[in-house]
Parts: structure tokens; C-alpha cells; sequence
């Protein structure tokens, strides 16, 4: 008999607060309601990665229903030391149509009333952080006005 694998671990990488602008509404189009959202900065805080969020990028939205978004966040960190990496983070946001209508216009909702969970992948050149280039990652997100707050874990 074949022993059945355990689920993989996950172990806390770090906290991504992003800071957004208000978002640019480019209406319905064929694919769906798109929206773009710039980030304007932020912070990143764990016990291995440290930094800032640059001010670079932006987060690629359609809303496909009234109670669920596709997000698609492109960004740049610069760690503590200098080291730059390029985040691409792809998340779905669903919840009922009246609190992602709140979030929607930049109100508070309470996280546990939302769904938000993401795959971060993260991209870099410098040596020490090679092993991100080849780490698959997961989050949880929570959406709160001006900003968004992702909890990052690697996938063991």
C-alpha cells in the first residue's frame, strides 16, 4: 500500500501592507468591469524579508460579479540591504454583493466577512534571495481603506 502524502506545510514568510491610490474605473468591457488600483508604497515586515514597497505598480482588477473581483497586483520591493524583487500577485477577493460594494468605495469590512486569498509569485536578481525565484507562495488578504494587507507564506 502506498502511503498518501500530508498536505504541505506552510511557514510565515512576511507581511506585505501595500498602499493604494484611488482607483481608475475604465468601465464594462468585454472581458468585464475593469478597474485599476496604483500602489503607492507600503512596507514589508517578517522574519525574513524586510523592506518597502515601491512606489511602482499597480493592481490590475475585474470585478466578474457583484461578489467576486480578480486581482492582478504587479510591484516592486526593496529589501533591507538593497535588493530589489518583483512581485506578481494574483488573488481572489468574494464576498457578499454588499460588503464588496463597501470595499469597493473604500470602506471598512470586517476581513473574516471576505474571502481573499492570493498566490504571490516574487522575481529577483540578487544572489541571497535566489531561492524566491523557485518558492511557491501563498496568502490571505484583507482589503482596508488606502491600503491592502497580505499575510505570505511559503509552501513547503
Amino acid at each position: 500500500m502506498t502511503a498518501v502524502p500530508g498536505p504541505p506545510e506552510l511557514t510565515f514568510l512576511a507581511k506585505l501592507s501595500v498602499n493604494v491610490g484611488s482607483p481608475i474605473d475604465l468601465g464594462i468591457t468585454p472581458e468585464g468591469h475593469r478597474r485599476i488600483v496604483p500602489i503607492t508604497g507600503g512596507t514589508v515586515s517578517g522574519p525574513q524579508l524586510r523592506g518597502r514597497v515601491l512606489p511602482a505598480g499597480a493592481d490590475y482588477q475585474i470585478l466578474r460579479s457583484p461578489e467576486l473581483t480578480e486581482l492582478d497586483a504587479r510591484y516592486a520591493v526593496e529589501l533591507d540591504g538593497g535588493a530589489m524583487l518583483y512581485v506578481h500577485n494574483l488573488a481572489l477577493r468574494f464576498g457578499a454583493e454588499e460588503d464588496i460594494a463597501r470595499l469597493n468605495r473604500g470602506e471598512e469590512v470586517d476581513p473574516a466577512l471576505i474571502y481573499f486569498r492570493c498566490t504571490p509569485r516574487f522575481s529577483t536578481a540578487a544572489p541571497e534571495w535566489q531561492w524566491l525565484n523557485h518558492t511557491i507562495t501563498v496568502g490571505t488578504g484583507q482589503r482596508r481603506p488606502g491600503s491592502v494587507e497580505i499575510d505570505v507564506y511559503t509552501v513547503g
